[in-house]
Formats: C-alpha cells, structure tokens, sequence
C-alpha cells in the first residue's frame, strides 16, 4: 500500500463517525420550540402535585395506585391523547394499604415514635402495648435459640445501629469528572452493573437475582417462625437511615397462596437505639401500636397507555415510560411519580405544540415496577416477546425505541447506551442542543433496576438516562422523606425537553434506531420445590 493510499484509508476511517455525527441532524427549530414550551409553560409541578399529594402513595394494587391511574387516563385525554386505557395484567396479588398508624413510648417517659408499617404485613388486634424484647434473628441458630420464648411478645429485631455523624452532603450533582468516568466502556470481562463495596467483588446480575432471592426466602422463613411462636408484632430498623429518615418497604409476601405477615414495623433509628439502650440498661419500658391494613384479595392491576397517532408509518411506535408504583412510606415523589410526571409532560409538550411525527408515541406508566418490574415485563410479554421462548409478535419489529426515566428528581446527564454502540453518533447529536443545560454524557454501559431492562432483555432498544444522584440514596428512596418537597422542578423542565426531544426525533427520523442481535431464550427456571418434585 502506498502512502497516498495509506493517507486516504486513515482519513476516510477518521471521518467515518464525524460524519455519521453530521448525517445526524436534529431538528434545531423544533427542539427550540420544545424547550421554550417545557421552560415557559410547564405543567410538570402540577403532575406532580396530582400524583403526590392527591393520589400517593401508590402500592400496587392499593386503592392509592388505582386512583392515581384514573387520573393519569383524565389528564392523558385532557391533552388529547388517544386510545388512553388501563391494561390489566397479572394475576398478581393482595391488595395493602395502611389506613391507620400510631406509635408511641409510654415508659420510662413519653414520647412519639416516627415509623410506618411494613408493607403486605396484618394489622394489630386494636392497640398493643408492653415492654419489647431484643430477638435479633439473623441465622437459623438464632431461630432456635428464641424457640418457646417469643408468645405474645413484642420484638426488637434488630441490633442498635450505630449513627455516624455525617459529614459529606446529602444531595450531589455529577462532577465533570464523574461524568467522565461513566463514560467510559467497563474494563472487559467486568462483571454486573457497577462497583461494590471496597473487598466485595462485583456481581453478574444472576448473582444479585440469586442473592436477593435468597435474602427473601430466608425473611419469609423468619416470619413464618415468629408468626408460629405467637409474636405479636415485630420492630425493625428498616433499610436503616437517620435525621429521622425511615428505609423499608415490604415485610411480608403479596402472593395471596403465602400467609400474611404478622404485624411489623420500622422505626427511624434515632427512636430505635433509645428503645435498645433503655432496654440494655434493664430499664421498665413500655411501647403501644396501633396499626390497621386494608387488604383486598387479588384486585386488578393495571399498566395506563395512551398515544399520539403517527402520520404514515402509525404502525411503528415509539415508546416512553416510567413506573406509576412506589412504595408507601411517604408519597413516592422522587420514586417515581418524578419520572411518571415527565413522560406525562414530554407527551403534553408534543401535543401542545402539535408536532407532526411519521410514527405513533405511545406512553405507559408501569405498575408492579417496585416487586420487579411486573407491569412492563407483562406488558411486553403480551406485546413484543416471550423472554422464555423469544417467540417475537409483529409488533416486535414496528418498536423504534423506549425511554425510560426512573432516577429520582436530578437532572438528565446524559444517557446509557446499554451496550448499544450503533447509536451513540444519535444520541450524541440529540443531545448536543443541551449542553448548556449540563447534559453531555453518552455511555455504552447497561445500568439496571429499572423497567428498560424488560425491552433490552428481547432485544428492543431500550435506555435508561443518566441523572445527578441528588439526595435519592441518602434521603428519599424508599423512605418516608418521599414526598413532593424533595422535587427540583427545574430538573423536571429539563428532563421533560430533553425526552421529548428524543422522542419527536425518534418518531420523524427516516429510520428506526439501530438494534443489537436478538439474545437467546430464558427458559424459566424451576423453584426448588419443583426440583425435588421433578426429582422425586
């Protein structure tokens, strides 16, 4: 080769991704007057105050969920959407909700305690009071060494946790470093989604499944033991917190063929740790709680949908969601009715400004999302594949793209590829128009825990986008501080330019975006009991 040709080869490999960057091309005019709709006359507070105030918070299959869906289906016809429904799927479960709590301590003095009931788990007999004690169960040693002594008792299951004064910030943006280093591709052969702490190694996402599955039955097997000794309640530390924060969510199984949990409840740990103390000194203390939960058996669960009919290629979709769902604990502001709230405000965006698009935009809000992503993966089963066979529908090549938003309030940063590197020149020029708004980042890494990975997992191209973390971990997941005054609204303005411009380009753009090959099927494994029954 000489070097003319060597030169020219060298130039035309360079060029390639500039120009395929510069065959891109969004539309500028449109995308200004998107931002100026989402910036100038946005709707995105309301959304919120709607799905917070009014309607949170939204278990799945509780009265909360239900009409929080009947609002969503209201206010998507208000904005003229059309074909706007509820979509059942399931069986999945007992309906819960908690429609009455009190907690105090009576003794050595008065006080208040600061808590909430574990979800899916029985109501108190009226009030139940008396002095707790320490029955921290953690193996099955433990189980047998509180056998015969727990009837009719109150017990504390937890150790004291220690409270760290806190030092860092609760709420935190994404640096300019950070964001560099999302960028970047995992080393090869690295396993899950991200680090662990410093000795663990990271996880495949099998071994978290595994792990947490594990985690579950074990829970289970100890509410099973206390409910047979006769405990009469059970106080738990959560998910841990502090500053009066409550972490917890579940306390008992939602499948109606399990028993009911016996009553339990988490307490901050600041009220926790004074119980623990008072009670490791043989101090007389007396607690009292009365806790009512309404359950329904096996209510209707539904996923809402609704569309903005395309022009000449209506057949093809064009997706974006969020989970409607939350856990019950405050009103599931930041999880996730911040991310129902900008697909309800990105899809109002384009109609408001009557954007003609070639292709359909459907919306749907997700429930069961918070259980394991139940609604989208029964949503897609019905629709696009059967992850178990990978028997594709029609309707599985009509899919241009999903877009999810499920984060918390931070802003958008940019977006995760999940492992798709065919649309990176897209999605850079997509999201080169707001720069000046802080999101820049393309990353080819998957991210999890969220419901694109029910689109990903067949092969459809399904993202997740990046967002400054906020106080989400520190504060607002799954905890009682998750409610409407934790939301920055100018990240959900933000956020709602930004998805509805990725959505208009996706349904104008003269092709689908690109997809990776389709994955191999994932027959579903059996539980142990069917193995010993195939066994046996």
């Amino acid at each position: 080769m000489n070097r003319v040709t060597r030169w020219a080869l060298t130039t035309a490999l360079i060029a390639a991704p500039l120009l395929l960057l510069a065959e891109e091309r969004p539309d500028l005019f449109t995308i200004n007057r998107i931002k100026a709709e989402a910036f100038d006359e946005s709707k995105v507070m309301d959304h919120m105050f709607y799905l917070t105030d009014v309607n949170g918070p939204r278990l799945t299959g509780s009265p909360g969920y239900q009409t929080a869906a009947d609002w969503v289906v209201k206010r998507l016809k208000e904005y003229g959407l059309v074909n706007v429904h509820q979509e059942k799927w399931g069986p999945f479960g007992r309906g819960w909700t908690n429609t009455h709590f009190e907690a105090h301590l009576l003794e050595p003095s008065y006080a208040p305690l600061i808590g909430f009931p574990l979800a899916w788990t029985a109501s108190t007999e009226g009030t139940v009071s008396g002095q707790p004690m320490m029955a921290v169960i953690k193996t099955d040693a433990d189980m047998e060494k509180f056998r015969g002594k727990l009837k009719g008792a109150i017990v504390m299951t937890d150790a004291a946790k220690d409270l760290a004064f806190p030092t860092a910030p609760q709420g935190h943006r994404l640096t300019d470093a950070e964001l560099s280093a999302e960028a970047l591709a995992t080393e090869p052969g690295a396993r899950g989604f991200g680090p662990r702490p410093p000795g663990q190694p990271a996880q495949t996402p099998e071994e978290a499944r595994r792990e947490r599955e594990e985690r579950r039955k074990f829970r289970e097997k100890v509410g099973g033991f206390m409910r047979e000794e006769g405990v009469l309640l059970a106080i738990s530390l959560g998910q841990s917190g502090e500053a009066g924060t409550v972490f917890a969510s579940q306390g008992g199984p939602y499948e109606t063929k399990k028993a009911l949990a016996l009553p339990m409840v988490a307490l901050t740990p600041e009220h926790y740790n004074r119980i623990a103390r008072l009670l490791a000194h043989k101090i007389p203390v007396k607690v009292a709680f009365n806790i009512q939960n309404q359950l329904a058996e096996e209510p209707p669960t539904v996923n809402v949908v609704g569309e903005i009919p395309g022009n000449g290629k209506k057949d093809e979709i064009v997706m974006l969601g969020a989970h409607l769902d939350s856990w019950h604990g405050g009103t599931g502001a930041t999880d996730n009715a911040a991310g129902s709230s900008v697909m309800i405000e990105a899809v109002r965006i384009l109609k408001a400004l009557n954007l003609k698009m070639d292709r359909t935009v459907r919306i749907a809000l997700w429930s069961g999302e918070e259980e394991g992503l139940l609604g989208s993966k029964a949503y897609v089963k019905e629709h696009f594949a059967d992850l178990e066979t990978m028997k594709l529908t029609a309707e599985h090549s009509k899919l241009a793209g999903y877009f999810n938003y499920d984060n918390g309030t931070g802003k958008i940063r940019g977006i995760y590829l999940q492992g798709n590197d065919m649309v990176r020149p897209i999605f850079e020029a997509w999201l080169a128009p707001f720069k000046d708004l802080g999101a820049t980042t393309v990353s080819i890494r998957n991210t999890g825990g969220t419901d694109h990975l029910s689109f990903d997992a067949i092969g459809l191209p399904g993202f997740q986008f990046i967002q400054d973390p906020m106080d989400y971990a520190t504060r607002t997941h799954h905890s009682n501080m998750d409610t409407y005054d934790r939301i920055q609204s100018g990240d959900l303005m933000q956020a709602s330019a930004i998805i509805a411009t990725f959505v208009y380009e996706t349904a104008t753009r003269p092709e689908m975006l690109p997809r990776k090959p389709l994955p191999k099927a994932q027959p579903k494994k059996p539980e142990e009991g069917e193995k010993r029954a195939t066994s046996e």
